[in-house]
């Protein structure tokens, strides 16, 4: 027993995976990966510059949006320097608690995309719904009061898995299946009892994501039942032209999140790069096409931006 408890000190090492059977190929590989995590954080950052720097965009909708971009930045962040150490350097170990530091902030952030996304389904709700009181109930106190709820919803969800994961015993293999730390990878190596670990993580994905998901669902049956109570065919038309790039961004967010849900589930007998290209898409789609299809979707941002664009080039 006291071997077990040496186990799962500080001392402890991790071995993440990069692309199984690919190893020797891991530098070319890393080229599209270094080009996705490049356009995540330049279009991410440049998203967040043009909201805070153009008054037009101080609005609920952009604030969202903003909070969004954070969370994307958060994400890409969280993972870049262990998935390119792996292509470039073959740098495949990591500590313990700086796994599980990993495995924290990754989840922190994929908690707080999704409560961000309900929160702009609920705002596109009240835009389209009320659009005569939209300023009046979505005020900056509110929205302050939003972002503190989204940030303190997801720490104190994924604190359970830090602590539970910190009681297990590591007896074998230390090999994971990722270039980054996933809570059900991790519970996978434990030589002790895991039942509590996957159940408290199964209710954190189901209350988080899975009762997200439902009251996404809920609000566009209630904005297509308001848009379809309008009269004229242009503003329903005009109306729904809100929603493109917010469904979009639940889109690419909930279909990788879903895929790899099942495959970990699932997916015990497929090949072992299905895992690894499923898991790296569900980190890195969100954040590379949600300011994509923010900046194309989007009128009053791709303004924003070609107005930056062009004064810069003015300077020059």
């Amino acid at each position: 027993m006291s071997s077990f408890q040496n186990l799962t000190s500080s001392s402890i090492i991790f071995l993440l995976t990069g692309v199984p059977g690919l190893e020797a190929f891991h530098a070319w590989i890393s080229i599209p990966f270094c080009f996705l995590y490049a356009t995540a954080l330049s279009g991410n950052s440049l998203i967040l510059f043009i909201i805070i720097t153009q008054p037009s965009l101080h609005e609920p909708m952009y604030y969202f949006l903003s909070m969004l971009s954070t969370t994307d930045l958060g994400l890409s962040i969280s993972t870049v320097v262990t998935m390119l150490g792996i292509f470039w350097f073959n740098a495949r170990e990591i500590s313990f608690n700086a796994c599980l530091s990993q495995m924290f902030f990754i989840q922190l952030f994929t908690v707080m995309e999704s409560s961000v996304l309900l929160a702009m389904a609920f705002d596109r709700f009240v835009a389209i719904s009320n659009p005569l009181r939209y300023a009046s109930i979505l005020t900056d106190l509110k929205i302050a009061l939003i972002v503190v709820a989204v940030m303190t919803r997801g720490a104190l969800i994924q604190a359970p898995l830090v602590v539970l994961l910190k009681r297990l015993s590591f007896c074998g293999s230390h090999e994971l299946r990722h270039s980054y730390c996933f809570h059900p990878d991790m519970i996978k190596l434990s030589c002790t009892d895991t039942g509590v670990n996957s159940a408290v993580g199964l209710t954190a994905l189901i209350s988080t994501a899975g009762v997200d998901s439902i009251f996404i669902v809920l609000s566009y049956v209630l904005i297509i039942r308001t848009v379809l109570s309008i009269a004229s065919p242009d503003e329903r038309k005009k109306a729904l032209s809100t929603c493109v790039s917010h469904i979009g961004a639940v889109a690419v967010f909930y279909i990788p999140l879903i895929s790899l849900s099942f495959v970990h589930r699932f997916g015990k007998g497929a090949p072992p790069y299905v895992h690894t290209l499923i898991a790296n898409a569900y980190l890195l789609i969100p954040p590379v096409m949600n300011p994509i299809i923010y900046s194309v979707k989007t009128k009053q941002i791709r303004k924003a931006i070609l107005k930056v664009l062009h004064s810069n080039i003015m300077k020059n």
